[in-house]
């Protein structure tokens, strides 16, 4: 319904923005496909047609805005350096450049409207949960962090027949008198969460899932959940021969391997020669703070647990020691740093690291090697990560904030093991406006 909607909008828009600058007289409908494409693409990258998608929060606000800029400047290049003469929209950047202003709040205005009137509804229906308590408690926790609205009923094998149980305090619902409430229309719910297990389910059972499938109503194990509804992969679930399981297919292809790489060496070409006067700016402003030296250089672990040196635009105090991770105030850091760090200006120098090879534009970030090894000792299946280049920025970088201790670097990993099983250049350029937005918005540390 949102497509038809943009659709409808984008034709409306750019045809009065036309009619009012005199560019045309007869309605337009070919030459805007190009803009509706370009529009249709940009929201879909920021899941702007996911039901799941908050479009009341500021966060979705000022993505949607940044993507449809995104699409206006697409067009506005292709438009005047590509297409051909005739083409009816090449008579004035204006039209092109209003209607985008334009359709930013009116298409933003329209999902407001429909997830509102949907939210509420959505939000009563129940995620059943069938599983022991210990992995229970571990989802309900998870559901809790990632602000997911629905209840959660908390079921196991039974008799229909059956009452509920409490179990610390905690009420857990026979799994065959869920799904008889469901089926007389008494309970609604949103999914079915299973957590992963060898034991079969009895067949009378599986029947009335796969109905309930077919219904609507979807059946999940936990891992497969966490994938659809929060991206990212739980690390309980990881085990040495989870890379062996379905997915990974477009990053293990060498050709595609190659396409990242040529297109990692032309746009960093492209940065540095952009970037290199900010850099000098910056580096200047730097050393006139304190008088130390304006780059900073690390030992980093790459591919295949590579190590290299990674270079940035210092932040902190020269010779400055301490904490690991930095802090919210961290005294360690200078002024301008506070200011590189918050739009992730600091970063631009690894430019040069991804021209060289030993980084890609976009992937897990690159650590240091001291936290490596302890990474590698604590966390389970930490080194399946190094199996792709590191990034300047990651789907990980983009959804979590900065890792302060060994938990936020476990919920990082989940976020980065999503990325290694479903790399894309689509997820790419999702990850490209969602950075954008982060630069912008000033989230870095």
């Amino acid at each position: 319904m949102l497509l038809v909607f943009d659709a409808v909008a984008t034709l409306s828009v750019f045809n009065i923005i036309t009619y009012y600058r005199g560019v045309t007289s007869h309605f337009l409908l070919g030459p805007l496909l190009a803009p509706f494409v370009a529009l249709a693409f940009a929201i879909y990258l920021i899941d702007g047609y996911r039901a799941r998608t908050d479009m009341m929060s500021v966060d979705y606000t000022s993505l949607h805005a940044i993507a449809l800029a995104s699409a206006m400047v697409a067009i506005l290049l292709l438009t005047f350096a590509f297409f051909p003469q005739g083409y009816e929209l090449k008579s004035s950047r204006g039209v092109i450049a209003f209607s985008f202003l334009l359709l930013i709040p009116l298409t933003l205005s329209y999902r407001r409207i429909i997830y509102e009137q949907g939210s509420a509804a959505r939000n009563q229906r129940s995620l059943v949960f069938l599983g022991d308590s210990g992995v229970f408690d571990r989802f309900r926790e998870e559901c809790r962090q990632m602000a997911t609205p629905h209840p959660l009923i908390h079921t196991e094998l039974g008799g229909a027949s059956a009452a509920a149980v409490g179990v610390g305090g905690e009420r857990i619902w026979p799994l065959a008198r869920v799904l008889r409430e469901v089926e007389d229309g008494r309970l609604a719910i949103e999914a079915i969460v299973l957590r992963e297990s060898r034991d079969e389910l009895p067949a009378g059972t599986l029947e009335k899932l796969v109905r309930l499938y077919f219904g609507g109503i979807p059946t999940y194990t936990v891992e497969h959940f966490h994938e659809v509804y929060w991206e990212k992969i739980p690390l309980y679930s990881l085990n040495p021969t989870w890379l062996f399981q379905e997915g990974f297919s477009i990053a293990r292809e060498p050709v595609f391997e190659r396409l990242k790489r040529a297109s990692d060496i032309v746009l960093s070409v492209v940065g540095l020669a952009l970037a290199a006067p900010l850099i000098a700016v910056l580096a200047v402003a730097i050393f006139a703070e304190d008088r130390g030296a304006a780059f900073f250089r690390q030992s980093r672990v790459g591919r295949n647990g590579v190590r290299f040196r990674a270079i940035k635009l210092r932040t902190m105090r020269a010779g400055g020691g301490g904490a690991v991770y930095t802090q919210p105030g961290d005294s360690r850091i200078t002024r301008i740093g506070r200011l590189l760090r918050a739009a992730r200006l600091d970063e631009l120098p690894q430019l040069w690291n991804v021209l060289v090879g030993d980084m890609s534009l976009i992937g897990p970030r690159a650590e240091w090697d001291r936290l490596v090894e302890e990474y590698e000792r604590q966390i389970p299946c930490y080194y399946f990560r190094h199996l792709v280049k590191p990034g300047i920025t990651g789907w990980a970088q983009v959804n979590y904030t900065y890792g302060a201790n060994l938990d936020d670097t476990i919920h990082k990993l989940e976020y980065d093991m999503y990325y290694i099983r479903h790399f894309s250049f689509m997820l790419d350029a999702s990850i490209v406006l969602k950075t954008v937005h982060v630069m912008l918005f000033g989230k870095g540390r």
